[in-house]
C-alpha cells in the first residue's frame, strides 16, 4: 500500500480563489497536495454534486475509504499504545476516538466547515455546522490526503490530529473509572453514581455480570464483564465517555 497515482478524475480545474482557499486549508493540516483536486472533491458534498454534476464526483467515496484508513491507523496506533487490552477494550478504545460527534470536532477545530461546497438546501438548513457533515468531509480529507501521498502520508496526518486524544485514552486506560465517575458527578452534579446488578448469567467457572450505573433515577450506562468489579468498572467508563460527550468534552 505504498505510494500509487489516483486514477480518478476528481473534478475539473480549479478557480485561483479556490486554490487559494484549499492551500490554507492544506497548511492547516499540516500536508502539501499534489492533486487539490482531491482536496476539493473531499469537501463536495453530495447535494452540490447533484445540482451541479460538471463540478465532478462527491465526497461519498471518500468517505467510505477514509473511514477504513482512520480505522487501520488508529487500530495500529491502539495496539502500539495498550498491548495489554483486549479485543473489546480496543474496540471500544477506537469507538471513543473515531465516533462522529469526536471527528466533527475535529473538523471544527481545523475549520472545514466554511470549505464545504453544499447544494442550496443544505446550505439554508445550516449544513456548515451539522456533525454528520463534518465528520464525512473529515473522512474524506484523510481519504484526499491517501490517495494524493500514500498511507504514510495519511497516517502522518492522523497521527498529529489524533494523538492529544490517545493521550487523553492512555490516562484514562488504567485508572479507577468508578473513582473519575464519582468525582466527575460531584463536580458537576453534586451528586454520586449508584450501581445496580441486573444479570448474573453462565456457569460457574465461567460467569458474566451486567452492571447499571445510574445518577439518581436515571440509568447512564451498563457495563459487562467477568466479575460484578470489572462489570461496575466497564459502565462507570461508558457513562464517563457518555457525560463528557454531552458537555462537549469541555468541561
Amino acid at each position: 500500500m505504498e505510494d500509487k497515482p489516483n486514477t480518478n478524475q476528481p473534478g475539473p480545474d480549479l478557480s485561483p480563489e479556490r486554490q487559494k482557499e484549499l492551500q490554507a486549508l492544506a497548511r492547516r493540516l499540516g500536508y502539501r497536495f499534489k492533486d487539490l483536486r482531491l482536496l476539493d472533491q473531499a469537501l463536495r458534498h453530495s447535494s452540490y454534486a447533484h445540482e451541479r454534476p460538471e463540478s465532478g464526483p462527491s465526497n461519498e467515496q471518500l468517505e467510505f475509504l477514509g473511514d477504513a484508513v482512520l480505522a487501520l491507523t488508529i487500530s495500529d496506533l491502539l495496539l502500539a499504545s495498550f498491548p495489554q487490552s483486549s479485543e473489546g477494550e480496543l474496540s471500544r478504545s477506537r469507538a471513543a476516538l473515531v465516533n462522529a460527534r469526536q471527528l466533527a470536532a475535529l473538523a471544527r477545530h481545523l475549520d472545514l466547515g466554511p470549505h464545504l461546497l453544499l447544494g442550496r438546501g443544505e446550505e439554508s438548513q445550516a449544513g456548515r455546522e451539522k456533525p454528520s457533515l463534518l465528520a464525512d468531509a473529515l473522512e474524506a480529507v484523510l481519504a484526499a490526503c491517501f490517495l494524493d501521498g500514500g498511507l504514510k502520508a495519511a497516517q502522518k496526518l492522523i497521527h498529529r490530529l489524533f494523538s492529544p486524544l490517545l493521550e487523553t485514552q492512555a490516562r484514562l486506560s488504567w485508572q479507577d473509572f468508578k473513582t473519575a465517575l464519582q468525582e466527575f458527578t460531584q463536580a458537576r452534579y453534586k451528586l454520586s453514581p449508584s450501581y445496580h446488578l441486573l444479570e448474573e448469567s453462565g456457569p460457574s467457572h465461567h460467569r458474566r455480570f451486567r452492571v447499571e450505573v445510574r445518577l439518581g433515577p436515571e440509568p447512564l450506562a451498563q457495563g459487562e464483564g467477568p466479575s460484578k468489579k470489572q462489570a461496575a468498572q466497564m459502565a462507570a467508563r461508558l457513562a464517563l465517555e457518555r457525560l463528557e460527550e454531552e458537555g462537549g468534552g469541555g468541561g
